[in-house]
């Protein structure tokens, strides 16, 4: 995959996990700010904490830092996202806010 390829699949799949975490955002009352292809997930309430989510283009991979942890996501053409062990980027994100909540 070319540079220019893996920004367009990096910035695309960024704004569908924003989109994705949106409906959780609104009811739980985090936030979600995307700039300059960076997404960050940012926790206010409770247990204060910010998760970033970013493309790594030297080495074609989108990494997660979250929960004192970093997560680096592959492409993966099935099923057409960035993958860690069979996890979807939408999928990793959508189990560590959700983890983050219950703290």
């Amino acid at each position: 995959m070319t540079e220019q390829e893996f920004r367009l699949r990096a910035d695309a799949a960024l704004e569908q996990a924003q989109r994705a975490l949106m409906p959780l955002a609104d009811s739980e009352g985090f936030e979600l700010e995307l700039q300059n292809g960076v997404l960050q997930v940012v926790f206010e309430d409770q247990a204060p904490a910010k998760f970033v989510v970013s493309p790594n283009a030297p080495v074609r991979q989108v990494w997660v830092s979250a929960m004192s942890r970093s997560y680096k996501l592959s492409w993966a053409d099935q099923p057409s996202s960035f993958v860690l062990e069979g996890e979807t980027l939408d999928t990793l994100l959508d189990r560590l806010v959700r983890q983050q909540l219950e703290t």
